[in-house]
């Protein structure tokens, strides 16, 4: 089957080239042909190096019979406001051009050819993506028609290729395998026409929008997963920082407080040593003291007592022993009359003795000058 459509195909190349030669031209054109997925016909010439002082017409029809209606072009592509290409609409298979002075009148180009062989496919639609493991399947949608014609190739590289690895199958998936779950690719796809059995001209579609994928995840880019460990590393870095920083300045602390304490020893605070002096008196030295002194006093008449008569004891023991020594000094003795005496004068006898008196107390004379206090 094949090596007749293969002869049947060179029957027709022939048929065209001979259909183009026998309606004969004046000068030798190169033309450039593509016919966007059957739907738009794009026919360009060199305009400037064939005609550099001429604007010529262009027409075409997509007639076979021996009465053709030519239709002259409504869209001209221009180069420096010459004309130099015509796009029009895909009628039929076949189809007869004719370039022309500007006039129409004087026929310099003519050429019959077959649509068909001059597609170029659109780009794929609804890529999918299927991954499994290391494999990964990429499908498109079927084209509605002549999808025997086309291939679909698929290009991938990592961010460590430099160039693109491809791979090519039927219409309308290709699957490839090998990919390293740690790396990101780059994905992209198109379709492309047979040649020569589907087209006379190599004809691709543009490459579909190029996804990045990693380990069947998508990405928005292969720089994502490089930001991603940088910043890991920026935040992991700004961590150890912080704790060092707080070591060091717990470590200076604790060195400091140290140096402190040998330096400048620790003063108490006396609102706690004289908590009743702020709490009940708010701070009132005058006021607190005169308490204090109350109570001092009448701790001092609580005990006055006993202490005079272990006093009066002990210098009645002394007088015994010291009949024949004549009294030199005075005796300053607290007797139980002092219960009867005015407090205040008590307090005076008992903290402020007279200049040059002898304090006795447990056996021991003791002698105070006018400037001393005694507290018993």
């Amino acid at each position: 089957m094949r090596p007749i459509f293969q002869a049947y195909l060179m029957i027709f190349i022939l048929g065209n080239l001979v259909a183009s030669q026998s309606s004969g031209w004046k000068y030798a054109i190169n033309t450039t042909i593509i016919n966007f997925n059957n739907e738009k016909m794009q026919i360009t010439w060199a305009t400037r190096e064939l005609f550099p002082n001429e604007n010529v017409s262009f027409f075409y029809t997509f007639d076979e019979g021996k009465h053709k209606v030519w239709k002259s072009c409504t869209t001209y592509l221009l180069d420096q406001d010459y004309n130099s290409g015509c796009l029009f609409k895909t009628e039929g298979p076949t189809l007869a051009i004719s370039i022309r002075n500007s006039k129409g009148s004087e026929e310099l180009f003519s050429k019959k050819l077959k649509s068909d062989f001059y597609i170029k496919p659109n780009r794929p639609e609804n890529v999918t993506f299927f991954w499994k493991e290391d494999t990964v399947t990429v499908s498109c949608n079927k084209p509605e028609r002549a999808a025997r014609c086309l291939r679909l190739e698929l290009q991938y590289k990592s961010k460590f290729d430099k160039e693109w690895q491809s791979r090519t199958s039927k219409c309308c998936s290709v699957a490839e395998q090998g990919f390293d779950p740690r790396k990101c690719y780059s994905f992209r796809v198109r379709l492309g026409r047979l040649v020569p059995y589907c087209n006379v001209v190599n004809y691709t579609s543009d490459w579909e929008a190029e996804t990045f994928w990693m380990n069947g995840m998508l990405l928005d880019s292969c720089d994502d997963d490089t930001t991603s460990q940088s910043n890991t590393v920026i935040v992991l870095s700004c961590l150890l920082a912080v704790l060092l920083m707080m070591l060091i300045l717990l470590i200076l602390l604790c060195k400091w407080q140290r140096v402190q304490m040998s330096i400048l020893p620790a003063i108490p605070d006396p609102k706690y040593l004289f908590a009743d002096l702020f709490n009940d008196h708010n701070g009132n030295l005058q006021e607190w003291l005169d308490k204090n002194d109350q109570v001092v006093l009448q701790t001092k008449l609580e005990y006055e007592e006993p202490e005079s008569i272990t006093e009066a004891e002990s210098q009645q023991e002394d007088g015994k022993n010291s009949d024949k020594q004549e009294p030199l000094e005075k005796t300053f003795t607290f007797s139980g009359a002092a219960e009867n005496n005015d407090i205040k004068a008590a307090e005076v006898a008992c903290l402020k003795p007279t200049s040059n008196t002898m304090v006795s107390f447990a056996g021991f004379h003791i002698l105070r000058n006018d400037d001393t206090y005694v507290m018993l």
